[in-house]
């Protein structure tokens, strides 16, 4: 029994796809963005951030900014040099690696009267895969899904 041309591009989507990292925009604080005065440990409780997610720091420029910083740094709000401020008002920070990440106004009193937030990166886990397809049959076109795969591959490689 041949397979359609249809059964194999389902098949190969199959196989494929699931390793393409699907990553997401994450907007920090949603429709608030980046700002003194809202409650952002509450905002990430219920979230999973993954490998390859990319957080979006918005606000108005000049009124705040963003420092990466570390989990003392975080705790104490102490602030880095300005040379490390992220000040653009939309800025893009993407989750490379796995672990804890902690980020910090530097502006004012900003960071102690709780604009801050500490999140928890995932690695990225693929979907789990389908079991193999069964071999196709033999058929009197030859091998090679009836002889289709084999000459369109010739095809592309021509």
């Amino acid at each position: 029994m041949a397979l359609s041309p249809l059964t194999i591009l389902v098949v190969i989507a199959t196989i494929f796809l699931p390793s393409i990292a699907v990553a997401k925009d994450i907007v920090v604080g949603d429709d608030h963005g980046w700002t003194v005065g809202f409650d952002y440990s509450a905002w990430a409780a219920d979230k999973t951030f993954f490998v390859g997610d990319v957080l979006v720091f918005k606000y108005a420029v000049g009124e705040h900014n963003v420092f990466k910083v570390n989990g003392t740094a975080f705790q104490s709000c102490t602030v880095p040099p300005p040379s490390q401020a992220l000040t653009t008002g939309s800025d893009r920070i993407v989750l490379a690696i796995p672990g804890r990440k902690w980020y910090i106004c530097g502006v004012g009193s900003h960071c102690s009267a709780g604009q801050k937030l500490v999140i928890t990166v995932q690695p990225q886990t693929l979907p789990p895969t389908l079991p193999p397809a069964p071999a196709p049959s033999p058929s009197e076109h030859g091998p090679g899904f009836g002889g289709w795969l084999s000459k369109k591959i010739l095809t592309i490689f021509h």
